[in-house]
Formats: structure tokens, C-alpha cells, sequence
């Protein structure tokens, strides 16, 4: 049995799509296990680059299987325009599986998910308006339509007829006006018909293949610091990124969980709003944003810019039981003449080393730094750990150290060819 669960350490947008990628050359399944088409992985090689939203990323290799697990919840037109999108450029070739028990995203949603960001003025959240959170909470509040409702178009009537006359009353509530059902039923009929060939109890096949002995690789999307337990409330995301939450989100059991690879930047980027300790702005923001394209992959918003910041790396350790680390983008940071990582907060005149639980508390820490120097050399063609120069070897030592995990692999560049391994966990 091998399996590896692959998560965002920080608050997203690490670069877990090109590890994914680069890891699924030795798997015989990656499944997303979390999470909608508000977040999105881009994947490079060959020359070519692969903005990906939903489908997992081991969709550009024939012999993976893929699998959207019942943690997800999908948008189909998105998820079969991103399909056409990836058979227009030649990725036709390809397996995928969707769990029966995944929740669809509808056009109610992204009206109320916009109208939610309006109402809340300067205390928005900042989300993509893509109806993930909307969706989910109808999950919660049991009027979902799941995929197996929306492939049976007698059971897709029913479930749109009952939660359209409560989802009409919200619109009207937020000054919206009223969905037509036979729109959006005929629409979504066709869509759920062309998805159907793809549709199975993912559960099932996951038992099936890690008995069996497949290699099986979890993704997800966001980050730690986003998970809607564990994150900085509010401003998180409306399902747990954590390796914790992949076996409810998989249907699988706990036990089947091997080891647990945390994506971390060599530095720190935030999109949208809430707290950001490290943080920070002007000439250098702006150096580290364009070097390293920090850019929303779906949104294309500017992300927020910052130090590494181990407070945080070490609070998803513990919550998402991290035992390996992944560096990206290492050689964003050549250039610099000083490198700094937060080891502690100070707030209030304490020094803190874990992720206090409220707003205030964070917004008023003061991050504690240790000051490292920077390097220079261009790493972007380096091979191994060996190549790096010492400044820089320097760096990861000290991440391990502040971290108490080890970096088993480093990036240098977008390209699959710039990973370099330096522990084998897959």
C-alpha cells in the first residue's frame, strides 16, 4: 500500500498542482478530494502550461486514473468546458471517475455567493463568487443536489423543483430575481447526461486500488490556513484542505493514509482578504509578485506578498500531520540581499509560536524574525542540493530546523524538470 496526501501548508496557491503533476508519474491514481472550481492548479511542462480548476491533475497521463471525490463539489458546465478546453489541446486520452455523492454547484449559487460578498461591505471575505460556498452550505443544510440526483433526470426534477422555491425566496431576499426552473432544468438534464459516463461509487474504486496495492495520490485545493476548522477564521474556505479531512472527503478509511507532503513557497502569498503577519509591501512585494507570476491562477488577482513564515508551517504540521516538506519557487528569492523567516509572534508583549484562535489576536501579532543572507546565483538549472550555493543549502537547513520536518523536495523553476528530490516518499 502507497499513498500520499498532498496539501497547501499555507493559505493556498503553493504551487501543489506541479507537485501533483510531478509526483503523478509514479501513481496509478490522484484524486481531488476537496473543493470546487474557485481554486485552480497550474501545471507546466513541455513548454506548454495547463491552468487547471477541478479535474485533477494527473488527467495529462493515459494510465491514471482520476477521481473527483465526494468532497468536491462541481460545477458541471465549468467541468465540461475545462474538459473541452484540455481535448482542444490534445489531452483526450484520459480516465476519469466522479463520486455519485459529490455536490453540484448551480447558477443560484453564484448570485448568492456575489450578493453574500456585497452585503458583508469591508468585512467580504474575498471569495472567487463561484457559488462554492453557497454550495456547500446547502450540503450542510440538507437541500443539496448531488451528482446522482443530476444524472437521473426523474430525480433531478424533483430535487431542483423543491430547493429552486427556497433558493427563489434567498434571491428575492438579496434583491435578486427568481431563477426559471425550466431553464435551468434543461440545462443542467443535458449536462448531467454527458457526465454520466464518468459517474461511479468513487469510494468503492479507491478500496479496490489501495488494496490492490496502487499508488494513490490525494490533492486538494487551498490551503491549511484557509481550512474552515483550523484556518483563520473567517476568511478561509468552506471545506478542510487537511490531510485529516481526505478520508471523510475520499470514503476511505484513516488507516489507508501513508505519509502527508506539505507544499510551502520559500516564501509566503495570500489572495483575498484577512490576516497576514508577515506581510509586506512596496519595491520588495512587488520584486517577489512578478518574479514569481503571483497572480491567481482563476482570478488573476494580485496575491499578497510576504516572509516564510514557520508559525504557520508548524501549525499545519499539527493540525494536518505534515511529515515532508516541499520548497516552491525557491528561485523567486534569488537576488536578495537578506532573507528573513518568522520563527514567533509577539503579541500583546508575548512571544506566541502557535496560531492564535481569533482575528484580533492575529491582526495585532508582531511577526519575529530570523535574518538569514540572501544569494544571488541564478538556481533556476541547478540538479541536486549540492548545486546550491551556500547561501541558499543555508536557507532549507533553517526551515527544517524552525519546522522540526524535512524538505523532501525543492523547486527551482515551473517545469517538471526543475524538481529536485532529496527524500523518496513516493
Amino acid at each position: 500500500m502507497s499513498t500520499l496526501v498532498v496539501v497547501g501548508s499555507q493559505w493556498g496557491d503553493e504551487g501543489k498542482g506541479k507537485i501533483t503533476d510531478y509526483l503523478a508519474q509514479n501513481a496509478d491514481v490522484v484524486v481531488r478530494s476537496q473543493g470546487g472550481n474557485n481554486a485552480g492548479h497550474t501545471i507546466s511542462f513541455g513548454g506548454e502550461k495547463f491552468a487547471l480548476r477541478s479535474i485533477p491533475s494527473g488527467i495529462f497521463s493515459p494510465h491514471i486514473k482520476n477521481v473527483m471525490a465526494n468532497g468536491m463539489v462541481i460545477d458541471p458546465k465549468q467541468m465540461l468546458e475545462e474538459l473541452e478546453g484540455l481535448e482542444a489541446r490534445g489531452i483526450k486520452d484520459y480516465q476519469l471517475f466522479i463520486s455519485n455523492r459529490a455536490h453540484i454547484v448551480l447558477p443560484y449559487h453564484r448570485l448568492l455567493d456575489g450578493a453574500f460578498e456585497q452585503f458583508k461591505g469591508d468585512k467580504k471575505i474575498g471569495t472567487t463568487k463561484r457559488g462554492i460556498g453557497p454550495a456547500y452550505a446547502d450540503k450542510a443544510n440538507r437541500i443539496g443536489i448531488r451528482i446522482a440526483d443530476l444524472i437521473d433526470p426523474e430525480l433531478f426534477k424533483i430535487a431542483l423543483s423543491d430547493t429552486l422555491k427556497i433558493k427563489n425566496m434567498e434571491l428575492k431576499m438579496v434583491g435578486e430575481e427568481p431563477l426559471d426552473f425550466n431553464s435551468i432544468y434543461n440545462e443542467y438534464k443535458e449536462y448531467g447526461q454527458r457526465i454520466k459516463k464518468y459517474v461511479c461509487d468513487t469510494s468503492e474504486l479507491l478500496e479496490s486500488e489501495i488494496e490492490k496495492g496502487s499508488k494513490v495520490l490525494f490533492e486538494g485545493a487551498q490551503g491549511v490556513m484557509l481550512c474552515i476548522d483550523h484556518g483563520t477564521y473567517p476568511y478561509v474556505t468552506s471545506s478542510s484542505p487537511t490531510a485529516a479531512s481526505v478520508p471523510l472527503n475520499a470514503g476511505i478509511a484513516p488507516r489507508y493514509i501513508n505519509n502527508v507532503l506539505g507544499i510551502c513557497k520559500a516564501y509566503t502569498t495570500r489572495v483575498g482578504e484577512g490576516p497576514f503577519p508577515t506581510e509586506i509591501e512596496g519595491d520588495l512585494a512587488n520584486y517577489i509578485r512578478e518574479r514569481g507570476h503571483e497572480y491567481g491562477t482563476v482570478t488573476k488577482r494580485p496575491r499578497r506578498v510576504g516572509y516564510l513564515d514557520a508559525v504557520a508551517l508548524n501549525y499545519a504540521r499539527r493540525v494536518s500531520g505534515i511529515n515532508y516538506l516541499s520548497l516552491m519557487l525557491f528561485d523567486v528569492l534569488s537576488g536578495l540581499e537578506e532573507l528573513k523567516i518568522c520563527y514567533a509572534y509577539e503579541i500583546d508583549g508575548k512571544v506566541v509560536k502557535t496560531m492564535p484562535a481569533t482575528l484580533k489576536e492575529l491582526e495585532n501579532a508582531k511577526p519575529m524574525y530570523v535574518t538569514l543572507p540572501g544569494f544571488k546565483e541564478d538556481i533556476t538549472n541547478v540538479k541536486s542540493f549540492d548545486e546550491l550555493p551556500e547561501n541558499a543549502k543555508l536557507y532549507i537547513k533553517k526551515v527544517e530546523e524552525l519546522t522540526n520536518t524535512k524538505v523532501a523536495m525543492f523547486s527551482v523553476g515551473p517545469d517538471r524538470l526543475q524538481t529536485i528530490k532529496l527524500i523518496e516518499i513516493f
